[in-house]
């Protein structure tokens, strides 16, 4: 018998609001909103968290002061079913 053993990569995300009082980050990986990730505030207005993920494709958005926003950075996007679009994060 042959266990296989993924590896959880780091990943780190950013998202500038020198505005907001909380960001979150939500995605496939957190079961959206139930298990939206708190981003620390950086120097800048710059918040930050760092995750652990599994390989493959995962999307992902931003909540910030209580709206959904998308990342400026990510290039890759798909649709969701609620009319706009999740970014996308490959983890090899």
């Amino acid at each position: 018998m042959t266990t296989e053993i993924q590896a959880n990569r780091q990943r780190t995300f950013r998202f500038k609001a020198p505005e907001a009082h909380a960001v979150l980050l939500a995605g496939d990986f957190t079961n959206w909103q139930e298990g939206a990730i708190p981003m620390h505030r950086r120097d800048g207005g710059q918040w930050m968290a760092t995750v652990p993920m599994q390989p493959g494709e995962h999307h992902y958005r931003f909540i910030v002061d209580g709206e959904w926003r998308d990342d400026p950075q990510c290039t890759l996007r798909a649709p969701n079913p609620f009319g706009s679009q999740d970014m996308v994060a490959n983890i090899p």
